[in-house]
């Protein structure tokens, strides 16, 4: 099945344009493994939809890639 190259309805959205080929920074900073690089295009994605909203993924990305879609209610 491929995968989707970017969806709106996950916790933490990458931009793969501006996504680093290779980069592990985000992929190394979450404490739940939601982030995984595509095995084709070495971009991050979001494998599964689990998220506590922590930040420091969006935080770690050098290129600003990494958006962390904070629900209304946590605001």
């Amino acid at each position: 099945m491929p995968l989707v190259p970017q969806r709106a309805d996950v916790p933490v959205t990458v931009d793969e344009s501006k996504c680093v080929d290779g980069c592990t920074l985000c992929v190394d900073m979450c404490p739940l493994d939601s982030l995984a690089l595509h095995p084709e295009t070495g971009k991050a994605y979001m494998h599964v939809d689990e998220c506590w909203y922590c930040g420091p993924c969006a935080a770690r990305c050098p290129t600003g890639a990494v958006t962390v879609n904070m629900p209304y209610l946590l605001r």
